[in-house]
């Protein structure tokens, strides 16, 4: 038995057309899986044209997640492009408007808690429900080590990943013994996406001297973790959440 094998299992990943999610869908697809990314951004075709040139199937679904009536037609689509199965689904779509929580605007609060907590609970009640049917399945959603420990002017962030924490235990209580593992990645300070282009330089070196490692992250450090958590590898590992970080938490 080849513990990370995952020749012929079907996978979402959501926000995946740049970035982390780009690298965790390609590491399920080199593993073996036919993926489907969804994303609102165009570019999400030629992403899935790469990633896809050879081995299994990889096909685009291009939607704006924040309007549920897309979400939904996002999710049935791509189930449509897997042949009506699936068995991994890894909820990564996000966004951070880092502002100081004085004068934060809630229009910009919602936006984020929607795209970031919304969305990924959604798209585990659509997932889970196939799921339960078939007695299988992986969600691995996606939150962040600062949804851990806070971070600087992202309030809203935060609360949003702290509560897809939370949410993924409450789910994993539920569904674990249905055959549905509901798992958490954290990744730390990642450099080479756009979330982070923001952050000036002054304020990276002192994260840098944070963390033991010695260095930010590289979105293909996520590949390793992601096939394992979708793997049978991790068929006993419910409610975790697995810090991607160079040992940030642990300082």
């Amino acid at each position: 038995m080849r513990l990370f094998d995952l020749t012929g299992r079907k996978a979402i990943v959501t926000g995946a057309a740049s970035g982390l999610g780009r690298a965790m869908a390609e590491g399920l697809h080199e593993a073996g899986a036919d993926v489907v990314i969804i994303d609102v951004a165009a570019s999400g075709t030629k992403t899935a044209s790469e990633i896809g040139e050879t081995g299994p199937s990889v096909h685009f679904v291009q939607a704006d997640l924040l309007d549920r009536s897309q979400l939904n037609r996002a999710f049935d689509t791509a189930l449509e492009k897997l042949n009506g199965d699936l068995d991994i689904i890894v909820n990564n779509v996000g966004m951070h408007i880092r502002k100081p929580s004085f004068g934060y605007q809630m229009e910009d609060w919602d936006k984020v808690l929607g795209l970031n907590l919304n969305t990924q609970f959604m798209f585990c009640q659509r997932a889970g429900e196939h799921m339960i049917q078939k007695g299988y399945g992986k969600i691995i959603n996606i939150a962040s080590i600062i949804g851990v420990t806070g971070g600087l002017n992202a309030a809203a962030y935060c609360a949003s990943k702290g509560g897809v924490i939370a949410m993924s235990k409450s789910l994993s209580n539920e569904w674990a013994g249905k055959g549905i593992q509901v798992n958490v990645i954290a990744p730390g300070y990642m450099a080479e996406t756009a979330m982070n282009d923001d952050i000036d330089a002054a304020r990276k070196e002192s994260i840098v001297q944070r963390i033991p490692k010695g260095n930010w992250g590289h979105p293909d450090d996520l590949k390793g973790a992601v096939v394992f958590l979708a793997s049978k590898a991790s068929d006993y590992v419910c409610g975790i959440v697995l810090p991607v970080d160079g040992g940030f938490l642990a300082r």
